[in-house]
């Protein structure tokens, strides 16, 4: 017999024992490898994509936190003076050079009416005659008193003469002795009453003459003369009206109007006030003209602003040799006022506006700095500035919201129209 033992097979082919002493199953080492590969590849490509995500997100934020570093790529514009005149256009209305409202200085009635509306006179020339009888009838009366009185005058000083003659005489005698001098003393109180006489008649004679010379002024003003060269504007008199002569109500007759010359008045605000000065040009344009333009000249100005509108009333004479203007037309006037502070002159598209106010991105070796500036005047496509900046200084168009002192800026050309 053989000394091998022999253990019972199970039906699945195992080997089975009793006791103790039986043999345990041992784990597949293959199948333990594969899983602590599979292990390894999952943690290699869990930390790969960890570190890919960390990358990512440093560099994001990275980007975020250097934004000025980014170097901006804009477009420029030179800042450039202004002209040394300031062009200011107000509302205006024309007047006549010399306007004067003709009373009646004598009264009567009007016999002879040789002007009309529109009529073209000259100085001197007659516009009515007015007649009134009883003037000429105080005229002759007072020029025969005047006579009467030169009569006086011419007896008086006869006498005086006559009694300067006795006196002479007789003072001599009375020096001698042979009259007395109580004859004397006659003579010489007649010799000064005779003096005082003829200072009478020369007064009377110098009143009479006065009122005689008013009577003939009264007669010199039934003819009523155009004062200067014009036009008249207004008639309010016909033949036959009646005309009073009053210092206070007088007949209003006529309205003369000298428009060979047109003056307008304009009130300049204060801003444009300090350089309006006699000399200044203006050019008065009428909207029913519009192919015409009228020079003129600044004649005069009050040299002081109105308190109520801070505006300076400012007077500017216009030629009118033609007169295609006519008073009381409504018109603009543009004034070419010397400028007397500094102006410059800077692209809309430059500006920054923000809770400081106004400023432009002026651009200094690639450097971006902001500055404040003071805008005068609005033109559209461009602004008036007055201080802040230089004249050539570059300033950025169409800067970003986030522009900042210090950013660093690439200048593009400027694109040519063609």
């Amino acid at each position: 017999m053989s000394n091998t033992k022999r253990y019972p097979v199970g039906e699945d082919g195992s080997v089975t024992g009793i006791g103790s002493g039986a043999p345990r199953n041992r784990p597949d080492i293959g199948r333990l490898l594969l899983i602590a590969g599979c292990v390894l590849l999952l943690g290699a490509a869990l930390a790969i994509g960890f570190w890919r995500q960390y990358v990512f997100h440093a560099e994001t934020i990275a980007t975020a936190d250097q934004p000025r570093e980014r170097v901006l790529n804009a477009r420029t514009a030179p800042v450039r003076a202004n002209s040394g005149i300031v062009s200011v256009r107000l509302p205006a209305v024309t007047q006549a050079f010399t306007q004067a409202n003709i009373y009646a200085r004598a009264s009567g009635y009007i016999s002879r009416r040789a002007v009309d509306i529109g009529s073209a006179i000259k100085t001197g020339q007659l516009l009515v005659a007015i007649t009134a009888p009883e003037v000429d009838h105080q005229i002759a009366q007072a020029e025969g008193t005047l006579a009467s009185v030169q009569a006086v005058l011419e007896r008086a000083t006869a006498n005086r003469d006559l009694a300067q003659d006795t006196w002479n005489r007789d003072s001599r005698l009375v020096q001698q002795g042979d009259l007395s001098e109580h004859v004397g003393d006659t003579d010489r109180l007649n010799l000064e009453a005779r003096i005082a006489a003829v200072a009478v008649a020369a007064a009377n004679v110098q009143a009479q003459a006065a009122q005689l010379n008013v009577l003939r002024q009264q007669k010199a003003y039934q003819i009523v003369l155009a004062p200067f060269n014009g036009v008249i504007t207004q008639r309010n008199v016909d033949v036959g009206d009646l005309v009073q002569a009053d210092a206070t109500s007088g007949t209003f007759l006529f309205t003369v109007m000298e428009t060979d010359t047109v003056r307008i008045q304009l009130y300049v605000p204060q801003g444009e006030a300090f350089g309006v000065a006699p000399g200044v040009e203006a050019v008065l344009r009428v909207p029913e003209i519009p192919d015409r333009t009228f020079p003129g000249t600044v004649t005069r100005t009050a040299n002081a602003l109105q308190l109520d509108t801070r505006t300076l009333l400012t007077e500017i004479d216009v030629p009118n040799p033609d007169q295609a203007l006519s008073p009381g037309l409504y018109c603009t006037v543009e004034l070419k006022i010397p400028r007397k502070t500094p102006s410059l002159i800077v692209p809309s598209d430059a500006l920054i506006f923000n809770r400081n106010g106004f400023s432009v991105g002026v651009v200094e070796d690639g450097i971006t700095r902001i500055r404040q500036v003071n805008v005068v005047r609005h033109f559209g496509t461009t602004v008036e500035v007055n201080r802040g900046i230089n004249d050539g200084d570059q300033v950025i168009l169409m800067p970003p919201v986030d522009l900042t002192d210090g950013h660093r800026v690439s200048v593009r050309p400027a694109t040519t129209k063609s």
